[in-house]
């Protein structure tokens, strides 16, 4: 059986989180917004107890978690709902960069086809944004400014935490896609200034299909001014209608809840295989493509000089799988687009490939190097 080492694309799901799930899908048929039968107000309270415990974690009020079905529609709906808004206030400039998820760019490119204005902040070779080149673009008409915590791709940790404390006093939205943060920095996310932030539960061995967008409130107990995208009935306080999947917030709460249990444990051992793949591979010619000094331990991006990833995909797909990158754009063939933004050569982008684990697994890349060797 193939090693799986693809976990930034979705990690496998939690034996702790299907059991949850079945027990949810045998116990509590019900709907959550049936009020007159214990089925319904069983579903509820699921739904009731999962929120708060997601909100526990990440040090906000219940009130303020959204349920979407993942952070591709917690992106969409915190970039497009602010378009009403900004059209009210006049104030249709948005900053972002040109490394983030395709769930944020295509949103923009859409609302720049609609008249607003968009700057992409690129980062240097390492992979980081300059968190001064991106405030510097600030202007009075500035409504939103968008930035990963964690890039998907290479592992590397943005400065959010500086851009979030300035933008606090700017008084300019800012929104967070944290997906690949949770469950590994979930320290830095409690701490972390924000307006809205969007997160997955199968980057975390949580079901797919199921994420949050996190609305915070400011002084005045108000959310973000953004409008929903779909309208219906009033579940989630109005801004994601539609029937609430029971089972699937329970198995985010669940996956939320072993995450921030096993963290440090987690990461200490996600380091410990990153030391021991770079062990294993000394010998053969690579180049990290970020720096190593904000990267996650548990991703590493490397372009390794003469192999055709693309070749190596077909080679070592039965024994290890793995990318060169965003799932989502996987399935185009091109080179990165984020790598491109980094400024690596077209041949480094085309010799790149990205590895992602969790601290759960044993990991043997000794077939991986004599295959990956043979084919320089």
């Amino acid at each position: 059986m193939s090693v799986y080492l693809d976990y930034n694309a979705s990690a496998p799901i939690l034996p702790e989180v299907l059991e949850a799930m079945v027990s949810v899908y045998r116990n509590t048929p019900g709907n959550a917004d049936s009020r007159t039968h214990i089925f319904g107000t069983n579903a509820a309270k699921a739904v009731q107890n999962s929120r708060a415990s997601i909100a526990s974690i990440l040090a906000v009020d219940p009130s303020e978690v959204i349920f979407t079905s993942g952070s591709t529609e917690s992106n969409n709906t915190a970039i497009l709902g602010i378009e009403e808004y900004a059209r009210a206030t006049k104030k249709m400039h948005i900053i972002t960069t040109a490394i983030e998820h395709k769930a944020v760019l295509e949103p923009l490119k859409y609302l720049e086809g609609r008249g607003f204005s968009v700057d992409y902040v690129k980062p240097d070779e390492s992979g980081r944004i300059n968190s001064e080149t991106l405030l510097s673009k600030v202007r009075n008409d500035t409504v939103l400014v968008s930035v990963m915590f964690v890039n998907s791709e290479t592992g590397i940790i943005q400065p959010v935490e500086e851009i979030g404390r300035a933008l606090k006093k700017k008084k300019v939205l800012f929104h967070v896609d944290a997906t690949q943060a949770l469950g590994k920095l979930n320290d830095r996310i409690r701490n972390l200034d924000y307006d809205m932030m969007s997160i997955a539960a199968h980057k975390i061995g949580g079901p797919q299909g199921i994420g949050a967008l996190i609305l915070k409130r400011d002084e005045q107990y108000k959310r973000p001014p953004i409008t929903p995208l779909m309208y219906g009935g009033h579940q989630e306080h109005g801004f994601r209608p539609g029937t609430t999947p029971v089972a699937l917030v329970v198995g985010f709460a669940t996956a939320m809840e072993y995450a921030e249990k096993n963290l440090d444990r987690n990461m200490k051992e996600c380091q410990r295989i990153k030391d021991t793949f770079f062990d294993v591979i000394k010998d053969l010619p690579y180049t990290l493509n970020g720096d190593p000094n904000f990267c996650l331990p548990s991703t590493v991006n490397l372009s390794i000089d003469g192999l055709d990833a693309e070749a190596a995909f077909l080679c070592l797909g039965d024994s290890y799988s793995f990318s060169n990158g965003s799932a989502c754009n996987s399935s185009s063939h091109s080179l990165s687009y984020v790598l491109e933004a980094m400024g690596l050569s077209e041949k480094r982008k085309s010799e790149a490939i990205r590895l992602s684990w969790s601290g759960t697994e044993k990991i043997d890349f000794s077939e991986f190097v004599s295959i990956v060797a043979s084919m320089l």
